[in-house]
């Protein structure tokens, strides 16, 4: 018998519903009666992760502590519960099928015909079950990415179906996420599309215990009853998840239409405190009624599509409240920089942010937009990339080298302040450059990180291959742009800034993958600060 109980949730209807909230959401208030929770995600798709993903196909790439390149619903997951995540959080349909046919290559099978099923739904219940042995959560959410019906899901349903038989059914719990849609022409919202999405899971076995409903409308009881008959579902079990203003506020939401109770109830445990989730009720208060507004900046070459910076967005959310003050983000295409008039593109904005990216497509468009915060005294964080660029505009127009540039997009610049180190050339053809998960860095006192994070010794996560060139350190500090942190492992350098600047900080980290709501980021608490005043 399991000790750790299992919620699978399952999404029909249409795509983008938001799964990954309402998992989270129920994840938080179970953490809010006291159980120790995590979710992860399934994916279907064949890429092993999306590290070599387009964003304009997949969004951001979300990383963990431990290196993962991994979906970005785990940063709602982090974001929520303010608990990190792992690569064992993220599954995709690559990662089966590349362990059971490294099993298969090396006889692991015994000469069997290798199946569907059941060598990939038992790698995939595998999988699942990973996070409750290794971790002991008492409650582990499993996010099934896209809709019931699609051809790639069938092996996770039929897997999570087995579960159900294998762990029990107080053990196991399935939620389906459906939408109601409203016809503007009868004025009616119609549940036939649940009902189908009801019947296509139920041909793959599998019955929900919960139907979550979205709807841009209150449902009435008489919809809510016709939904349980028609879908052989408890009456209390059909959950409202009406349109809301912030994803934040969806865990109240859920919390008023008692989707945890429900839960437990069926799962057999008990429901412990109460969830008062006070400072999440107060961080959305300040949320709501800000005292400040200001705009802010966000150059990148992914502007037309706002997932390509999710956490970067939610992490200005959380540093907005902190300081009372709505963030308006305008996002700039760093390419229109190149082509028009940066100045006329840039002027008003209160703060500059130079998000990260890889490549040289719109890389003179940064570079542009460093210049113009550094020379109007405009309070600028640049991240990964945008630390480079910042360094790059500088070198060319402070210390005159007007070849400055990174290896990465001018192999032969003559002055290579952004380039591969001695140590990762050597390792090139193993693919062993990248920089990916958390690092140390040591912080000098008297300067603006040191300010924010209040101590001297951080830890930040990466994604990145390209450093800062420490054999122009000396350069850089004597005309006025300081490196001050460092990696003590390898004396890399991780943050610089200009001192006599208003508040002018480059990362080469992404703090942004570490916000939460009820811990927002210290740099960009800090920024954002830097913007009113």
């Amino acid at each position: 018998m399991s000790s750790t109980k299992y919620i699978f949730v399952t999404g029909g209807v249409t795509s983008s519903l938001g799964k990954g909230i309402i998992s989270a959401s129920l994840a938080k208030l179970l953490q809010a009666r006291g159980y120790s929770v995590t979710i992860q995600k399934l994916d279907p798709y064949i890429n092993v992760d999306p590290g070599t993903l387009n964003p304009y196909e997949h969004g951001e790439c979300y990383v963990t502590d431990d290196g993962a390149e991994t979906d970005l619903d785990l940063g709602h997951y982090e974001r929520f519960l303010n608990v990190f995540t792992s690569q064992a959080n993220n599954v995709t349909t690559g990662k089966i099928y590349q362990s059971v046919i490294n099993k298969e290559r090396r006889g692991d099978y015994l000469g069997k015909t290798v199946q569907v099923i059941p060598h990939i739904t038992d790698e995939i219940k595998r999988r699942i079950l990973l996070l409750g042995s290794k971790h002991k959560f008492d409650v582990v959410i499993t996010e099934i990415g896209g809709t019931v019906g699609d051809i790639e899901s069938l092996p996770y349903i039929e897997a999570v179906r087995q579960l159900k038989w294998e762990l029990g059914s107080n053990n196991t719990l399935y939620i389906h996420l459906t939408l109601v849609p409203f016809l503007s022409a009868s004025a009616e919202l119609k549940t036939k599309p649940t009902q189908h999405s009801v019947k296509e899971l139920l041909e793959n076995g599998i019955q929900p215990d919960i139907l979550v409903l979205r709807t841009e409308h209150e449902l009435s009881d008489d919809i809510r009853k016709k939904v349980a008959l028609f879908c052989n579902v408890d009456r209390d079990a059909v959950v409202q998840s009406i349109d809301v203003s912030t994803i934040y506020e969806v865990p109240i939401k859920m919390q008023e239409e008692k989707l945890d109770v429900t839960a437990l109830r069926k799962l057999k445990l008990d429901n412990k405190v109460a969830p008062e989730l006070g400072p999440w009720k107060d961080f959305l208060s300040k949320h709501k009624h800000p005292k400040h507004s200001i705009k802010i900046g966000l150059v990148g070459k992914y502007v037309e599509l706002p997932d390509a910076y999710k956490s970067i967005n939610e992490a200005f959310v959380h540093a907005g409240a902190v300081n009372e003050c709505k963030v308006d983000i305008e996002y700039i295409h760093s390419e229109n920089l190149e082509e028009g008039n940066p100045e006329e593109q840039l002027k008003g904005l209160k703060g500059i942010l130079i998000a990260p990216g890889f490549g040289d497509r719109g890389i003179e468009g940064k570079i542009l937009a460093a210049k113009y915060a550094r020379e109007n005294n405009i309070p600028f964080l640049g991240i990964c990339l945008g630390l480079q660029c910042a360094v790059i505009e500088f070198a060319r127009n402070v210390l005159k080298m007007e070849k400055a540039h990174s290896t990465e997009m001018f192999h032969k610049t003559p002055h290579p302040v952004i380039d591969l180190m001695e140590e990762q050339k050597g390792i090139t053809e193993k693919g062993g450059t990248m920089r990916l998960g958390a690092y140390a860095c040591h912080i000098k006192k008297n300067t603006n990180a040191h300010r924010a994070y209040k101590t001297t010794e951080i830890q930040e996560r990466h994604r990145h291959r390209y450093e800062f060139n420490s054999k122009y350190i000396d350069d850089f500090k004597n005309a006025g742009m300081s490196a001050v942190g460092i990696n003590p492992d390898n004396s890399l350098v991780e943050i610089m800034e200009i001192p006599k600047h208003k508040w002018f900080v480059g990362v080469q980290f992404h703090p942004e993958y570490r916000s939460t709501v009820i811990n927002p980021h210290p740099l960009f608490v800090d920024f954002i600060k830097a913007t009113i005043s």
